[in-house]
């Protein structure tokens, strides 16, 4: 696989902030993980607006990470970026101008897999913005089928803003009604499931409750674990057999968010 002559960790993070996140401490945590890739999402910042050491990450042997950043046209607003070991071949963004002016996509290029680091919207109280947000699962829908129609593997991960199961939540009841767990994006990861796309988190968790990526500040949710499993690596079924691990890391604090891993051998 490229360069790489054992297994690749690929962490996936919605930092809530990558200014902020900095601040609570995520270059040595970033230094100290040294993953082979780091997809964040919900950067709020464009690169000239950072400082060195998120500019040009280094592991902690001092090994320089290539980094790739998509920005939104809005300050502050969502966003995501690719710290990578291996230098990908081609970095792009999705290429729908909707989507790519609110820094919503990157697509890395390696050699065995393109990996897709999404921001998949939020929709809303009300559902106020549920079309933008179906209209970007299908977008995400037509890219993955694409490419296993070319026959290039891939690796989808993010937040998807969506806990697709009653067992990814702590309170599904109390949430039928609530962005994130609407009706219609429950039945888009049905479909995208249906597809023959991978929930690799499930694939080697089934069932298992409890398991949460994501909680609210108020009320000490996080401390109660009342939260949501929101953040996926997804990959086309042919490529599965390559994926070794799947875990959520809720002892990483510092945002909202906790990380999510894939070991692919």
């Amino acid at each position: 696989m490229d360069t790489y002559n054992t297994m690749m960790r690929i962490l996936s993070w919605n930092v809530n902030g990558i200014r902020a996140v900095e601040k609570r401490n995520f270059l040595p945590w970033f230094q100290t993980e040294s993953p082979d890739i780091l997809c964040l999402q919900e950067t709020k910042a464009r690169p000239d607006q950072l400082s060195a050491g998120l500019c040009e990450p280094r592991s902690r042997t001092g090994e320089a990470y290539h980094a790739y950043w998509a920005s939104a046209l809005k300050a502050g607003y969502s966003g995501v970026a690719i710290f990578s070991r291996v230098k990908p071949t081609s970095v792009k963004p999705l290429g729908i101008d909707r989507f790519d002016n609110e820094g919503r996509v990157l697509l890395a290029e390696f050699q065995d897999f393109t990996l897709i680091c999404a921001y998949f919207p939020n929709s809303q109280d009300g559902g106020a913005r549920l079309p933008y947000k179906l209209d970007f699962c299908d977008a995400m829908m037509d890219l993955c089928k694409g490419l296993v129609k070319k026959k290039r593997h891939f690796v989808l991960c993010g937040d998807y803003n969506i806990a697709h199961t009653p067992i990814d939540l702590a309170r599904p009841k109390e949430n039928e009604g609530n962005a994130g767990y609407l009706p219609e994006e429950r039945a888009w990861m049905d479909s995208f499931t249906a597809a023959g796309h991978i929930d690799s988190f499930r694939h080697f968790h089934p069932g298992e409750t409890g398991h949460y990526s994501w909680w609210s500040y108020r009320a000490g949710a996080r401390q109660r674990n009342v939260g949501w499993r929101i953040d996926y690596h997804c990959v086309d079924g042919a490529f599965l057999d390559r994926v070794k691990s799947a875990r959520i890391r809720p002892e990483v604090e510092g945002s909202d968010h906790c990380p999510v891993e894939i070991e692919l051998a």
